[in-house]
């Protein structure tokens, strides 16, 4: 068994409808149409789920329409990136890994249902979990899909994770339940990612066994200048090739200054789903990323509402299905 990478075939997407107020507040009824927008649009590539708490289906059908499936199931936040299970599989079969979630170090309370969301949905479904004891966000991590996982130490380093476990053991476990031959230790995520302490979604990304893309930051007055140029060092030292985006943009959203990295795309069948904002660089990137995904449809999603008040984006709050 092992976690195939995310440009391999899906069964379907899921998502989560956002629900906490403290994220969301006042801007809530513009985060569920930011939600309901990604839903529908990846339901033309491939099939979508989203979960919803159960006095909360009906709004999310009303919004998301006839070709999104709605499930009833608690939840506390939308990030099913980071609280789903990561899928592993043999090709024949696939098995639902279910990692302690501990909503990114006790930030966001309560996530007493988010914790337990992963092995929900798959019991819903018909899966047996798999339960394993360590904290792990689908977020903090992506693969090739033939044995080489890329992480950042920013993340799975951090102290409120799993202050009990070496570097060593964490590499272990992830060889063991993900089927890993190789881990990539990214020195950084971005300097504003407070709230995942540096996702490596934010900054690579692989598009094939072998490439691997990485946000870049062409302004060096940004502290991300020279952290996202250490990051490709790491990843060119590790021989895989590099394709690097080279724009970083920022984005003002209610006096709010938030990064908007490209890299934080969703692969889907026949697709890449990308996040822009109307800089002048968007049409430049997704361009760029179409050259690397050939035979996909790049689609760009101004998705400010999720970014400026949830601190995610779109592969944040999608997770894949991988097909049997």
């Amino acid at each position: 068994m092992r976690m195939p990478a995310e440009f391999a075939p899906h069964e379907r997407t899921v998502m989560c409808w956002p629900t906490r107020e403290s994220v969301y507040g006042e801007h809530m009824a513009a985060a569920r149409r930011a939600h309901a927008t990604i839903a529908k649009t990846i339901s033309g590539f491939e099939p979508v789920t989203m979960i919803a708490n159960p006095d909360q289906t009906e709004n999310a059908a009303s919004l998301c329409g006839n070709g999104v499936e709605v499930v009833a199931l608690p939840i506390d936040d939308s990030w099913f990136r980071d609280s789903g299970p990561i899928y592993v599989t043999d090709g024949k079969a696939r098995t639902g890994t279910c990692w302690t979630f501990n909503s990114w170090g006790e930030k966001f309370l309560p996530y007493d249902n988010d914790a337990k969301i992963a092995a929900a949905w798959l019991r819903s479904q018909g899966d047996e979990p798999r339960m394993v004891d360590m904290v792990l966000e689908g977020g903090s991590i992506t693969t090739n899909g033939a044995g080489t996982l890329v992480t950042t130490e920013q993340c799975l380093l951090n102290e409120n994770r799993n202050p009990t476990l070496s570097r060593v053991q964490i590499e272990a476990r992830l060889r063991e339940e993900l089927g890993q031959e190789r881990i990539v230790w990214l020195p950084h995520g971005l300097h504003l990612d407070d709230d995942t302490d540096g996702h490596v979604d934010n900054v690579a990304a692989f598009a094939s066994a072998s490439v691997l893309v990485i946000q870049g930051c062409d302004d060096p007055h940004e502290p991300d200048h020279e952290r996202m140029l250490e990051n490709r060092t790491v990843a060119e030292k590790a021989g895989l090739t590099v394709r690097e985006i080279p724009v970083l943009p920022f984005s003002h959203v209610d006096g709010r200054r938030v990064v908007v990295p490209y890299l934080n795309f969703y692969i889907v069948n026949g697709g890449v789903i990308v996040p822009v904002c109307g800089h002048a660089a968007d049409d430049d990137m997704l361009a760029l990323i179409a050259e690397w995904f050939p035979g996909r449809q790049v689609v760009g999603l101004d998705v400010g509402e999720i970014l400026a008040h949830g601190g995610g984006g779109i592969h944040c709050i999608t997770q894949q299905v991988p097909a049997i």
